[in-house]
């Protein structure tokens, strides 16, 4: 006999990740917080009533991949080109910073010998935390009045630069993690990728001008977007060896500037998604954060990681701004500004979990990481900008 447990596992996820996000909200923690927290309460964790299923993986994997269409589509390539290299250096420096210092940690903590195989697993852990969730920080700078300054300008521009250079290292290492072939071989395919996005990007974009003219309004539009991020996806995963979520991420990249039907498709993607996929996976994340496997040694990880984390951004954006002409007190506030990680931190983490390169085990460590610094950000953002806010 057919079970249906799966719809009531459903109503569970969306109901207390509802729950708990407005909670979170109240208290003014950010929703991705409380659907955690949903998933690690509920989960192995807690009271063990959510498992997972074959249902709620695929699930979740369709929720992480309209979340990356979302973010590509919602980049603002305008913004970019406002502040230029200042923001590509800042964003380069963000990246590799926090690369270099978590995978460093993790490599002290857990590997014992030097190979290809560990030095990639401690990348990936590295690359959880190169890119930004800038939400958090637009929401304290725009409630202090100081979105709109330079400042403002060149973190956001920076904010967006970093997740491109953040999928980028993703499709690196995800390309590598496959195992058995080549480097060359895998950096070709990862650039025929490219070449590909390339090429189709040209003809998309034009597709979509041509049907935005009329019916930039129409549901037929959202739907014709969804099925191009699905074989964005498909294709970057099965054809080159990368990450299905690149594929999504390049997928709105592509369509960020068709302005006529961007608004459309991102609301209705946004609402889609956060209708019952997202959900999902912010909930399945917290299933597999087990926090009773930790022990003090994955406690003092989390601790120093949650550490890096932070002290990494600050100290990579804040040179980078200092190495682009900026003051002292603006290079600290951009780099505080780019501490907070979110959606993509977690999906590079479900990602690097999926490839075998990141240790369940470990998971925990990361989660509790990546909340911390999504709290502190408002914190240290407001103590930086009223020490000297004509500065910023």
């Amino acid at each position: 006999m057919e079970s249906y447990t799966y719809l009531l596992l459903l109503a569970l996820i969306l109901l207390s990740t509802k729950v708990f996000g407005l909670v979170t909200e109240k208290i003014h923690m950010p929703q991705v917080v409380g659907a955690l927290l949903a998933g690690i309460i509920l989960g192995p964790s807690g009271f063990g009533v959510l498992h997972s299923t074959d249902f709620l993986v695929k699930t979740a994997e369709i929720g992480v991949i309209m979340l990356m269409f979302t973010a590509g589509i919602d980049t603002d390539l305008e913004e970019v080109k406002k502040t230029g290299v200042q923001a590509l250096v800042i964003a380069a420096a963000g990246v590799f910073v926090p690369l270099l210092l978590c995978g460093g940690l993790y490599f002290v903590f857990f590997v014992d010998r030097f190979t290809f195989h560990n030095l990639l697993k401690a990348a990936f852990v590295g690359a959880v935390f190169s890119a930004t969730s800038v939400s958090i920080t637009v929401e304290t700078l725009n409630e202090m009045g100081k979105l709109k300054t330079r400042t403002g300008t060149t973190l956001l521009s920076a904010a967006l630069i970093d997740d491109i250079l953040g999928i980028i290292v993703l499709s690196i290492l995800s390309g590598l993690s496959t195992g058995g072939d080549n480097p060359l071989l895998v950096l070709g395919r990862i650039a025929l990728f490219f070449a590909f996005t390339l090429a189709v990007g040209a003809i998309i974009r034009k597709l979509f001008y041509y049907i935005s003219e009329e019916h930039w309004h129409s549901r037929r539009v959202a739907v014709w977007a969804l099925a191009f991020c699905l074989i964005m996806s498909f294709c970057a995963e099965t054809l080159f060896g990368v990450a299905d979520i690149t594929g999504a991420y390049f997928a709105g990249l592509i369509l960020c500037n068709v302005t006529r039907s961007r608004q459309f498709v991102a609301k209705k993607f946004t609402v889609t998604s956060y209708m019952v996929f997202t959900p999902v996976f912010f909930a399945s994340v917290g299933m597999k954060t087990n926090l009773t496997t930790m022990n003090s040694g994955i406690l003092v990880f989390a601790l120093l990681l949650a550490a890096g984390a932070v002290i990494s951004k600050i100290i990579g954006c804040g040179l980078g701004g200092r190495l682009c002409g900026m003051g002292g007190h603006q290079s600290l506030v951009v780099g505080i500004g780019m501490v907070a990680r979110s959606e993509v931190a977690l999906m590079v983490a479900q990602k690097g979990i999926a490839a075998g390169m990141i240790d369940p085990v470990i998971l925990p460590a990361i989660v509790l990481s990546i909340i911390a610094s999504a709290l502190v950000t408002p914190v240290l953002l407001k103590m930086a900008i009223a020490r000297a806010p004509e500065l910023v």
